[in-house]
C-alpha cells in the first residue's frame, strides 16, 4: 500500500488505512533523532519495569485482572518497540506515490531504533459539520474517532481501560 492509502472493510464499516507514526500517541514526537532515540530508550526501560511488575505480582496472590491488564500493556508497548526498532531497517521510504520496498538493496531508511510505527485502523464512525454558531469551528466537517492505530495500541488502551473500570477490586487491600 501507499502512504495514506485505504482499503474499506465491511462496506466502509472500517478501513485499512496505511500510516507511519514517527512518535507516540496521535503522533506527539520528541525532536530529532536524539528525541526518537530517547523515546526509544524510554519504552524499552518501560517494558522491563512492566516485565518486572508482573514478575513480582505472580509470585504473589495477585488478581488475575490485574496481571492480564498489565500483559496487555506489557504487549502493545514490546510491539511498538519491535516496529519501530526495526521497521526502518527492513523498509525503504513510503511516499504517497511509492510503496515501501522490503529490504531494499542500499538499505532500509532508518537505523537501529530510528524508524517509525505503521497504524492502520482507522474508524471513522460519524461524520458531520459542526453547527455554524459554535466559534473557530462552525460549518467545519468533523469526523468522531480520527485517530489511526494498530494492533498493539489497542492492546496497550484496553490494559489501561481495564485497570481503571477494576482498580478498586485489582488493588484493595489484603
Amino acid at each position: 500500500m501507499y502512504l495514506g492509502e485505504s482499503i474499506p472493510v465491511f462496506h466502509n464499516w472500517f478501513f485499512l488505512h496505511f500510516t507511519e507514526n514517527e512518535g507516540m500517541a496521535f503522533g506527539l514526537q520528541l525532536a530529532g533523532k536524539w528525541g526518537k532515540l530517547i523515546l526509544s530508550i524510554l519504552r524499552i526501560i518501560a517494558v522491563v519495569a512492566i516485565g518486572y511488575w508482573i514478575y513480582l505480582l505472580t509470585r504473589k496472590k495477585t488478581p488475575f485482572g490485574l496481571i492480564f491488564s498489565l500483559s496487555l500493556i506489557l504487549a502493545g508497548a514490546l510491539g511498538n518497540i519491535i516496529d519501530s526498532a526495526f521497521y526502518g531497517l527492513i523498509f525503504s521510504e513510503s511516499t504517497y506515490s511509492q510503496m515501501a520496498v522490503f529490504s531494499p538493496p542500499e538499505g532500509g531508511y532508518a537505523s537501529f531504533l530510528h524508524g517509525k510505527v505503521v497504524d492502520m485502523f482507522y474508524f471513522p464512525i460519524i461524520h458531520g459539520t459542526y453547527p455554524s454558531w459554535l466559534p473557530w469551528v462552525g460549518s467545519q466537517d468533523f469526523i468522531f474517532f480520527r485517530p489511526v492505530f494498530n494492533i498493539a495500541d489497542s492492546s496497550i488502551t484496553t490494559g489501561v481501560l481495564l485497570l481503571i473500570l477494576f482498580q478498586k477490586r485489582f488493588f484493595r487491600k489484603r
